[in-house]
């Protein structure tokens, strides 16, 4: 599903250049849970904005479902984000005053989809990220952190997404509340078979993941399968 070939990325201001990404390789296939693990300033969140069509590179190739990102227009790249990608952010990104269902469902209104298909879709999303359905209605400022990762998380499925990127998904939330969320993500590769990258500076967090790539100082330091893998057992609600 995703190849990166040699993918470095320079900031350039005025005459003062920053390498951050320094010759990045790797490939993902259809259906992997891989984890993308650094200290802040390493540069994984520069990969994940690459990756996630939001920057482009400033050498190498990236292909994404056969298609080589790396040269695609502004427009093309809005298409892939719309298209083929879903993202779950650290701090939610949700309308406070619209409810949940709504939230779900911009993307979709959004793309024009008409409206039976958008409150269909929307169901099937909040369903797979086991958000309880008498919390739809609520507004999205009306809930707790975990049951607004689960918005989020289901926002990001709405579409159908070839992949989902999840940055520090856990970052707000306690302890046991982030480990329900990475049992949704476990659950959703396992069951629904979505492609997850899990963008984090915890081992801990890393550790859900099947597969854990180390990057530091815009260089990968190691790309392992996850052999001590912490399974979550449970799918219940977050109140």
């Amino acid at each position: 599903m995703i190849t990166c070939a040699n993918i470095t990325k320079t900031y350039i201001n005025g005459d003062v250049e920053t390498p951050v990404l320094k010759g990045i390789s790797f490939k993902v296939e259809s259906g992997e849970f891989v984890a993308i693990m650094g200290p802040s300033g390493s540069g994984k969140s520069t990969l994940m904005h690459i990756l996630g069509a939001l920057d482009t590179v400033t050498s190498g190739t990236y292909i994404l479902d056969g298609r080589d990102v790396s040269k695609l227009s502004d427009d093309e790249l809005a298409d892939v984000r719309r298209e083929k990608i879903g993202f779950v952010f650290q701090s939610f990104n949700l309308l406070s005053r619209a409810t949940v269902l709504r939230n779900v469902m911009l993307p979709l209104i959004y793309a024009e989809v008409p409206k039976l298909k958008r409150v269909e879709q929307a169901h099937r999303a909040l369903n797979a990220a086991g958000l309880d359905s008498d919390r739809w209605h609520h507004l999205s400022n009306q809930l707790s952190g975990g049951q607004m990762q689960r918005v989020a998380i289901a926002r990001a499925l709405v579409n159908n997404p070839s992949i989902i990127f999840a940055d520090e998904p856990t970052g707000n939330l306690d302890s046991k509340t982030g480990e329900i969320v990475l049992g949704t993500f476990q659950e959703l590769n396992r069951k629904h078979h979505h492609t997850i990258i899990l963008i984090t500076h915890e081992p801990y967090v890393a550790e859900h993941a099947d597969r854990i790539i180390h990057i530091v100082d815009g260089l990968i330091l190691e790309d392992k399968k996850n052999i001590h893998k912490r399974i979550v057992h449970t799918h219940n609600a977050i109140s």
